[in-house]
C-alpha cells in the first residue's frame, strides 16, 4: 500500500516557511523487533471449558442478499459459467504458502514466460521479477519477449512491508487457468527491491487486482484487470477462495500448503454455501468497506464505530493478518484474553512476537472466542455479520513445528492505517469483487476449516440507523483558515526578528561613526 499524493496549495510555501521558524527537526525510533520466540502450552487437567453451543443458523428475514438454488450434495456442480466464459479451468487455480500469499500462474510475453504472480487486492500495479534475485528461481526476461514494449518509465512502490523499483513497459499477458484470452498489459519490469520477495514463496511477482486511483507512479497507468476488461468481453468482477493451511484437501499440493481459487468474470456457486450477502464498495481507489460493529464471543466492543474505520477499511488478499486501528485492537485483544483465559499466554503472544504450541491433534479451539464484523450492506441502514473462527486468526506456523506439535501465531496485529481484512479473514468465506455493481459479496466458503461445535457464519440483516456515517472522513482544512495560519505564524516570527534587526543596524551604525584608529581592537576582539 503507498501513500497517497498530496495536492499543493497555494499557501503552501509560506506555510513551510513560517513553520520552519519555530520549529526544529524530530527523529524517528528505529523497530527493532525480533524472531517469534515458541513456547508450549500443555493442556491442564481440569481446566478445560465446556465446548461452544452451535451457531444459529442464518437468519432468514428478507435482506440485500442474492439467493442461490438449494445444494442438493455437499459440493455442487464444479465449473459453473456465465456469460459464456467456463469457470472449469480455474478452479483450485491458486497455490502459496501459510502466511507467504497466493499465487496464480500467468504467462507473460511472446513466446509466453510462464512466472507465479502473487494475487493481491491490496494494490494496482502489475509487477515481476526482472533480475536474478537469491528467493527467485525464475524470473521475467524483457529481452526474449518478441512482444515487449518499454515505456522509458521508472516506478517505485513501496507496501506496508518492503518496497521495489523497477521500470515500466507493456507485453501480452494472459492466465493459463483463466479465461481463454491474451492481452496487452502494464508491467513493470522489478529491478531492485527491499524485503519484497520471500524466500521459499514460490512466486515471482505481484498481480495488484484494486483501482486505478493507487495505481504507481500514478493513476493514468491502467492496471490490470481494467485492460482486461477493456479489450476482452471479461465481465467486470471476480471472486476468490482462499482454503487455509488446516484444509484437509490441502495435503495434496506438494511444496504449497495452501491452495484456492479465483475465478475471473464470475461467481461459481459451486465454491460457496448459503447466501451472498453484499456490502457497498465506499471508495474506488482499495477496495474500501464499513464496518459498523465489532464482537467478542458475542459481546459488543462497545466503542465508537468511527473507531473501526480509522482511516479506512479494506479487504486485502495480499495481507495476512486482521489488522486493526490501535485502540481497537487493544479493546479487541482485552476481550479475546478474557474470553480464553482458561489458559494463560504471554503478553508476546498477543503481540505477535512468540508462538504458542500443543501437541498435535490437541489443540484447544473450544477456549478461543469467535471474532464477528458487522459490515452495512446495500441498504445503507442494515447490517451483516461474519464470523470468523479461531482456526482462521491463530495461523499455524510449519517451519517450527515438529510432527509432535501443532505450533501458531496470532494473526491479529496493530494498523496505522486503518483496519486490513487480511487472508487469515478471507479464508473463511468465498469473497466477490462485483467491480461492476460496485460491491462486495461474502458467503460461507466450502473449504473453510471448522471444528465440530462451530462454523464460521454469514448472517442478516441487523438493522441500524445512519451506519454510512461509520465511515470516517478525512479532515478537510479550509484555504482561507490555512492562510491565517500561516498570517499569523509570519507575524510571529516578525516580532522575534525585528529586535534583531534593530540591533544590527545599530551596530552598522555604531561601526560607521567609530574612528579609523579603533580598527585594530575590533578585529583583535575576532581572534
Amino acid at each position: 500500500m503507498g501513500p497517497l499524493a498530496l495536492r499543493p496549495r497555494g499557501v503552501t510555501a509560506l506555510f513551510i516557511w513560517t513553520t520552519l521558524c519555530l520549529l526544529s527537526n524530530g527523529q524517528s525510533v528505529p523497530d527493532a523487533s525480533g524472531p517469534p520466540l515458541a513456547i508450549r502450552v500443555p493442556l491442564r487437567q481440569g481446566a478445560r471449558a465446556e465446548p461452544p453451543p452451535l451457531l444459529p443458523p442464518a437468519a432468514t428475514a428478507a435482506g440485500p442478499r442474492e439467493r442461490v438454488p438449494p445444494v442438493r450434495s455437499a459440493r455442487r456442480r464444479r465449473g459453473a459459467s456465465a456469460g459464456g466464459i467456463s469457470f472449469v479451468d480455474m478452479i483450485d487455480n491458486l497455490r502459496g504458502k501459510s502466511g507467504q500469499g497466493y499465487y496464480v500462474e500467468m504467462a507473460v510475453g511472446a513466446p509466453p514466460q510462464k512466472l507465479n504472480i502473487l494475487v493481491d487486492t491490496g494494490s494496482s500495479n502489475f509487477a515481476v521479477g526482472a533480475a536474478a534475485h537469491p528467493f527467485l528461481r525464475r524470473y521475467y526476461h524483457r529481452s526474449l519477449s518478441n512482444s515487449y514494449r518499454d515505456l522509458g518509465r521508472s516506478v517505485y512502490v513501496p507496501y506496508t512491508q518492503g518496497r521495489w523499483e523497477g521500470e515500466l513497459g507493456t507485453d501480452l499477458v494472459s492466465v493459463p487457468h483463466g479465461p481463454n484470452s491474451t492481452l496487452r498489459a502494464n508491467i513493470a519490469a522489478i529491478t531492485q527491491s527491499d524485503r519484497f520477495f520471500i524466500n521459499g514463496s514460490n512466486w515471482e511477482g505481484i498481480l495488484g487486482l484494486a483501482y486505478a486511483e493507487i495505481a504507481r507512479p500514478d493513476e493514468t497507468l491502467e492496471p490490470f484487470f481494467d485492460s482486461l476488461v477493456r479489450q476482452t468481453p471479461v465481465p467486470n468482477l471476480f471472486s476468490l477462495q482462499l482454503c487455509g493451511a488446516g484444509f484437509t484437501q490441502n495435503y495434496s499440493l506438494g511444496s504449497a500448503t495452501v491452495g484456492g481459487s479465483m475465478i475471473i468474470g464470475g461467481v461459481d456457486p459451486s465454491l460457496y454455501v448459503g447466501e451472498l450477502w453484499f456490502t457497498p464498495i465506499r471508495r474506488e481507489w482499495y477496495y474500501e468497506v464499513i464496518i459498523v460493529r465489532i464482537e467478542v464471543n458475542g459481546q459488543d466492543l462497545n466503542m465508537d464505530c468511527k473507531e473501526y474505520n480509522y482511516d479506512k477499511s479494506i479487504v486485502d488478499s495480499g495481507t495476512t493478518n486482521l489488522r486493526l486501528p490501535r485502540k481497537v485492537f487493544q479493546a479487541a485483544v482485552k476481550a479475546i484474553e478474557a474470553a480464553s483465559s482458561t489458559e494463560q499466554f504471554p503478553s508476546g503472544f498477543w503481540l505477535g512476537e512468540q508462538l504458542v504450541c500443543w501437541q498435535a491433534g490437541t489443540t484447544p479451539w473450544h477456549i478461543f472466542p469467535v471474532i464477528s464484523l458487522y459490515l452495512m450492506s446495500e441498504n445503507r441502514n442494515q447490517s451483516f455479520r461474519i464470523s470468523i473462527l479461531p482456526q482462521q486468526y491463530l495461523r499455524p506456523v510449519e517451519d517450527v513445528a515438529s510432527a509432535q506439535e501443532d505450533c501458531y501465531k496470532f494473526a491479529v496485529s496493530q494498523s496505522s492505517t486503518g483496519t486490513v481484512m487480511g487472508a487469515v479473514i478471507m479464508e473463511g468465506f468465498y469473497v466477490v469483487f462485483d467491480r461492476e455493481k460496485k460491491r462486495i459479496g461474502f458467503a460461507v466458503s466450502t473449504c473453510h476449516v471448522h471444528d465440530e461445535f462451530r462454523t464460521a457464519s454469514v448472517e442478516g440483516p441487523f438493522h441500524g440507523v445512519d451506519l454510512e456515517d461509520c465511515g470516517y472522513n478525512i479532515p478537510q482544512t479550509d484555504e482561507s483558515t490555512l492562510m491565517t495560519i500561516a498570517y499569523i505564524m509570519a507575524g510571529i516570527c516578525a516580532l522575534f526578528m525585528l529586535p534583531l534587526c534593530l540591533m544590527v543596524c545599530q551596530w552598522r551604525f555604531a561601526r560607521c561613526l567609530r574612528p579609523h584608529g579603533d580598527f585594530a581592537d575590533d578585529i583583535s576582539l575576532l581572534k
